[in-house]
């Protein structure tokens, strides 16, 4: 490799786009139809355009190639410029997270699909390259700022109920979240806003639920040090309990 192969480096933007689907969080990937990695799975995104930044690349690639308009949040993740990461040119990529709100349905290509992000990070579907990294790597950013930011706002509608925020937050997360805790401290940081209506009783009928909102639909840190921390586990019966740490932190 020559001093120059740097300067001959292409430049791509890829997408890890986020979504709660089905009580699980997934990740939008589309199915490659071409050497290399042909059958495996990868993001969304293409090549920089001379004339665009990489956040306006981005957007467009996911409106033009897999419809998705309706990202609720994107952020700049991380840059992947591992010489070999790519098999023929050396190709560096600046990764983008993206969140759609859990009521979007955008219409997707035959080739693309929403697959959970356990099972992704497990191997099945198999990914292209190390676009599994990127995954791993979106859906770490997304739980440490769902700790110390308002960034449910970019997962949830414009109205719902705390058990339904606990559940998206439950699932992205990927542990459970007590719903009281969760209201507690939202609501202590002023980023939930009671709405002043009630949700339709379920089929058991009970007291409606409560209706509320994201104070803002932009992102904002709200605590710079708390922590959404999975529950202790249960002491066996024959151990003795020990003092449990607050769940989850504010």
């Amino acid at each position: 490799m020559n001093d120059n192969s740097v300067g001959l480096a292409m430049h791509e933007v890829l997408a890890a786009v986020l979504q709660v689907r089905d009580g699980q969080l997934q990740v939008l990937l589309w199915q490659r139809g071409m050497e290399p990695d042909v059958g495996r799975w990868a993001l969304p995104g293409g090549r920089l355009r001379p004339y665009e930044d990489v956040q306006a690349s981005v957007l467009r690639q996911l409106a033009e190639k897999v419809d998705v308009r309706e990202v609720a949040h994107v952020e700049q993740l991380e840059v992947f410029s591992a010489p070999d990461r790519m098999p023929q040119q050396r190709t560096v990529a600046t990764a983008f997270l993206g969140l759609v709100p859990c009521v979007a349905d955008p219409v997707l290509p035959l080739d693309t699909a929403w697959h959970p992000v356990v099972a992704t990070l497990g191997g099945a579907p198999r990914t292209a390259f190390d676009h599994g990294l990127i995954v791993r790597r979106a859906w770490d950013r997304l739980r440490a700022k769902l700790s110390y930011t308002n960034l449910g706002f970019a997962l949830a509608p414009s109205e719902f109920t705390v058990s339904a925020l606990r559940e998206l937050y439950s699932a992205a997360l990927g542990h459970r979240v007590s719903a009281t805790n969760l209201q507690r401290v939202l609501t202590r940081r002023g980023v939930l806003i009671p709405t002043g209506g009630t949700a339709v009783p379920g089929p058991s009928g009970g007291r409606p639920a409560a209706l509320y909102r994201f104070a803002e639909r932009g992102m904002r840190v709200t605590d710079p040090f708390a922590v959404l921390r999975p529950p202790e586990p249960r002491p066996a019966p024959d151990e003795p309990a020990q003092e449990a740490s607050p769940h989850p932190a504010s």
